[in-house]
């Protein structure tokens, strides 16, 4: 089991610990894959998180470059539209991407969404008033080079507290430990605490996921399994991500 969880990319730190744990609990003839999913289901269940709440008001996405946060933002729309009947407003502020906005608000349309553009933190607020007879809103922001302090702190002045406010931040599953740990530091600085992982059905390695919520106590809300709109997102399941570690 313990190679199995290195090949999955678990930090060799974990590793240890858990072949530690495992060790002791097999003490009295217990199945060791029984043992294995206790073990690790007890490391994630705590940081389950629970998904956009009814009393949310304000949700806003960031990240870095090609994580898929405009799509997923479409997704989110579409299950808080059509599942909870909410009305919704868009937000962007990635106003560097070639496009991002005409994607948008493509999806603005589609959905039949309202969409605000804003360029600077002094426009929020305004926005934010033009939206005031929705029920959520859900913001876009730029995708950067997030390992750059500046950058960091640019989208961090979009992201004054609020109340009934969430932010998550965007990690892809197909990128490399060492580059989302980086992005996480920089974020989690800022206070930054909920994960939305993508791209889990472009990897076999799933082992970044237990990384993070170890190192930085991230709880994870959502993932998503795909491109299509709305269906390939889901609140965050321990069992499934469990099973997926212990390839079963």
């Amino acid at each position: 089991w313990s190679r199995r969880l290195a090949e999955q990319g678990v930090e060799a730190s974990l590793v240890e610990r858990f072949t530690e744990e495992l060790q002791s609990r097999l003490g009295d003839r217990r199945d060791p894959a029984e043992a294995a999913r206790e073990i690790l289901l007890e490391w994630l269940a705590p940081f389950a998180g629970k998904g956009i709440t009814a009393d949310t008001r304000f949700v806003r996405l960031v990240g870095p470059t090609g994580v898929g946060k405009t799509t997923t933002l479409a997704k989110l729309a579409a299950e808080q539209t059509l599942t909870y009947r909410r009305s919704v407003g868009f937000i962007t502020a990635d106003t560097y991407r070639i496009a991002a906005i005409d994607q948008l608000r493509t999806y603005a349309n589609i959905l039949n969404v309202p969409l605000e553009v804003v360029f600077s933190p002094s426009e929020l607020h305004r926005a934010i008033q033009r939206l005031a007879d929705r029920d959520l809103l859900l913001m876009d922001t730029a995708g950067r080079n997030y390992r750059n302090e500046m950058h960091v702190s640019e989208v961090n002045a979009l992201l004054s507290p609020g109340e009934n406010a969430q932010t998550y931040l965007v990690l892809s599953m197909t990128h490399k430990y060492g580059d989302m740990k980086s992005v996480a530091s920089s974020f989690a600085k800022y206070g930054v605490d909920s994960l939305l992982l993508t791209k889990f059905d472009e990897t076999e390695s799933y082992g970044a996921a237990l990384n993070l919520v170890q190192e930085f106590g991230f709880s994870i809300s959502y993932i998503t399994c795909g491109q299509t709109v709305p269906d390939d997102i889901r609140v965050f399941d321990p069992e499934d991500l469990v099973r997926k570690l212990l390839g079963e």
